[in-house]
């Protein structure tokens, strides 16, 4: 009796002993598809998910996923491609609509210089505005397909964030004063000195300042403070939370008026995350805040 039941035990230490092995090869191979997993899905790479273990159901599960990567990486190349090609058409197109309404802003000029009625005068006149608008919204998507494409590379040097603004506010206080709004402006003394391009940092400072100019309702707040945050803020009652957050979206616009591609704001955030910042955009009780940070050198 008492053999028999030595016997037993050892069966089933053995098998617990083998079941504790495998439950532990099993947690090893889910382990490793995991961190391969998440390696693949990171790292632009073809090679695929192996096991060091021969479990069917474990390898079966890896082959599974290895085809699934596959089909993934076939959309993403497929996505990448058609949207090089998108941006590539968007600033071909953008780049042969310019010469044409060159000319045609110049044919203007001299039309201008002849004498004509009043009827051809007005005529004259709307043909001017559209074609200025035309050419801004060109401007725009050329612009734009040039920061998404990096044609324009950013060259960062010790930059003080307070000269550029100082410079965009003073390039743009005419234009604000036109539209009744007079900005209060808080920069500190001392200078707050960032890795930044000078170029795109002012290209960035003048697409918020022309969005200020199209929602404030007469007030612009601009606050540069020395931790490297900068704020642009103003009452905008035509806004809502949601359309707050979509501004840095792609050709958002708040109203249907044809004058803007909506651009501007998502070039501003593409810069600015070149240059290693963040830009956010809050709304609070009827006043909307562009908030940028560039974190210190």
């Amino acid at each position: 009796m008492g053999t028999w039941f030595l016997a037993v035990i050892g069966i089933l230490a053995v098998i617990i002993i083998a079941l504790f092995l495998k439950v532990n090869m099993l947690q090893k191979a889910a382990e490793e598809i995991e961190h391969a997993f998440a390696h693949r899905l990171m790292a632009d790479t073809n090679t695929l998910i192996d096991l060091s273990c021969n479990d069917r159901h474990m390898r079966s599960l890896a082959n599974a996923i290895n085809f699934q990567l596959r089909e993934l990486r076939k959309q993403r190349r497929q996505f990448q491609q058609g949207d090089m090609e998108l941006k590539n058409a968007v600033m071909n197109l953008s780049h042969d609509l310019r010469t044409p309404l060159t000319v045609i802003c110049g044919y203007l000029d001299l039309l201008e210089t002849e004498e004509k009625t009043k009827t051809a005068e007005g005529y004259l006149a709307v043909i001017r505005n559209r074609a200025e608008v035309m050419t801004q919204l060109t401007e725009e998507l050329f612009q734009y397909s040039m920061v998404l494409a990096g044609e324009d590379k950013l060259n960062t040097e010790p930059v003080a964030i307070n000269g550029i603004l100082e410079e965009s506010i003073a390039a743009f206080y005419a234009s604000l004063k036109d539209k009744g709004i007079t900005p209060k402006i808080q920069i500190p003394e001392k200078k707050v000195v960032r890795m930044l391009d000078r170029t795109a940092l002012a290209r960035v400072f003048a697409n918020l300042l022309q969005n200020a100019m199209k929602y404030s309702e007469g007030d612009l707040d601009i606050i540069l403070s020395e931790t490297g945050e900068i704020i642009f803020r103003n009452r905008a009652y035509s806004l809502g939370s949601v359309q707050a957050g979509r501004l840095f979206d792609r050709f958002y616009t708040v109203e249907t008026a044809r004058t803007s591609t909506g651009l501007g704001l998502s070039i501003s955030k593409t810069l600015v995350s070149q240059m290693n910042g963040t830009i956010t955009a809050k709304y609070e009780n009827h006043r909307l805040s562009i908030c940028i940070f560039f974190s210190d050198l």
